[in-house]
């Protein structure tokens, strides 16, 4: 009698956050090679079928059963809150109090590996930035904007845990600015048919897709990979080329009319832009992602036409 083959275990990641846009492009990608188990505080719908889910706060106790009950190999984090509209402290409670229980409990329960998604935005645009930002590059992205604080504050807790936890594979990735079917500030700008512009600014904007992020993500779960590597996608061009190629009719205004204009839309509630935001459009923050291609083996695979083509009317997250 012949004796059953018995099929190697696949292995077995972990992704917060499944249910935003990002999170299930990942675990629609990584289900083919891995077990998928995903966390988010939300309903998750439109999910292949053979993922399990469940619905937990990253906060709650209950999350620590996930880890008792799953034997993880890798954790995939990306349950960070970007509502610049929630309050200061439930930021904090979220990004940074989440963050730090779920990375304690990769260590107490001994996972391989933890990828987190942090965002070159912890460097913040500056007219004093280099004309590339390596990855030891200060992260200035808070001096002006409360809600990027966090950020950087989570990013510097993971590369203090990559540190202390040097037998967990810690990835820390920071993307530019991610455009495609997603539902972020980049991506809603550049969907305005009538974007504002300051007068005398055409910074270069560097942008990547959101697939390209997946399969970095992918790359980051090789086994040896560790370190924070930045992201980007094709070559830099000026933000008036890419209105340009987008067919947007932009609104050059003078900065202290668009920033009052803002300040009242955002008092009333009629616009989710805060005023520092202004900056990504007046100054310059590109990064060198020459340690993501070397080492990390990403090689971003949309080029800039097929991301606008995305950006255009019929195409929505």
């Amino acid at each position: 009698m012949k004796q059953r083959t018995r099929r190697p275990r696949k292995e077995r990641v972990l992704i917060t956050g499944i249910g935003g846009n990002l999170g299930r492009a990942v675990a629609r990608r990584l289900h083919r090679r891995f077990e998928v188990v995903g966390i988010d505080r939300r309903a998750v719908r439109h999910m292949p079928k053979d993922v399990d889910i469940e619905q937990v706060d990253i906060r709650r106790r209950r999350v620590e059963d996930v880890f008792r009950r799953q034997r993880l190999d890798a954790v995939v984090h990306l349950n960070i809150m970007h509502d610049p509209r929630s309050r200061q402290d439930e930021h904090h409670q979220f990004n940074i109090v989440g963050t730090q229980k779920i990375f304690e409990l990769c260590a107490e329960h001994r996972v391989p590996k933890v990828v987190v998604l942090s965002s070159a935005d912890v460097y913040g645009p500056d007219p004093r930035n280099d004309q590339f930002l390596k990855e030891d590059a200060a992260l200035m992205g808070g001096q002006k904007f409360e809600a990027i604080r966090d950020l950087i504050a989570l990013d510097m807790f993971c590369n203090t845990f990559f540190w202390r936890h040097p037998e967990i594979e810690t990835v820390i990735l920071r993307p530019v600015h991610i455009v495609g079917r997603v539902n972020n500030a980049p991506s809603r700008y550049l969907r305005l048919e009538r974007p504002p512009t300051i007068m005398g600014f055409d910074p270069m904007v560097q942008l990547i897709h959101v697939e390209d992020v997946v399969s970095a993500i992918e790359k980051a779960l090789t086994p040896g990979i560790r370190g924070v590597f930045n992201l980007a996608g094709p070559s830099p061009v000026p933000l008036s080329f890419i209105l340009e190629r987008l067919g947007r009719e932009p609104r050059p205004m003078p900065e202290p009319l668009l920033k009052m204009m803002l300040s009242t839309a955002w008092s009333l509630k009629i616009s989710d832009w805060p005023v520092p935001e202004l900056d990504h459009i007046k100054y310059v923050c590109m990064v060198d992602d020459g340690l993501a291609r070397n080492q990390l083996g990403f090689a971003p695979s949309h080029d800039l036409e097929s991301i606008l083509h995305e950006l255009r009317p019929g195409h929505r997250p």
